[in-house]
């Protein structure tokens, strides 16, 4: 199953911003990382990472991952994604895809830190369930109230 964005969430992904892409270790423990990540497409995301960091391996092992978004004026409006790695592109590809977050965010035109022999990798993730949450969030359908 594969959920789809409204228009809300679509502009939100579209600019130019940081989101936080969580992973799980061996051990269950997450991992967040904050990076860049674009739309692929129209109902997929992407973001970059490199062979032998701690995302592309976490991800290789267990393909589940979450991306969440906090709008910089309203911290309380957000944006959560879960989903599931379709594909890694890497490669030539993989190298490309860094250029244009280094435009949009250093205005450079190539993505110029790359370490010699350094691999990149496109994570194309898939998503599954797609939550904007605007002030405070709601118990869940059943949940109860905490006592004071």
């Amino acid at each position: 199953m594969t959920a789809t964005f409204d228009e809300a969430v679509r502009a939100r992904l579209q600019a130019p911003s940081i989101r936080y892409v969580g992973t799980v270790f061996a051990d269950g423990a997450p991992r967040v990382s904050p990076m860049r990540v674009d739309l692929e497409g129209e109902g997929e995301l992407t973001f970059n990472t490199s062979v032998g960091r701690v995302e592309e391996e976490n991800l290789r092992r267990d393909p589940r991952v979450h991306l969440s978004h906090a709008d910089a004026t309203d911290p309380f409006a957000r944006v959560q994604i879960s989903g599931v790695v379709a594909r890694f592109n890497e490669g030539e590809e993989a190298h490309d895809r860094m250029d244009r977050p280094a435009r949009e965010y250093l205005g450079s035109e190539r993505f110029e830190w790359i370490v010699p022999g350094e691999q990149r990798v496109a994570v194309i993730v898939r998503p599954v369930r797609v939550r904007h949450i605007v002030g405070v969030e709601r118990f869940r359908p059943g949940g109860s109230v905490p006592a004071l």
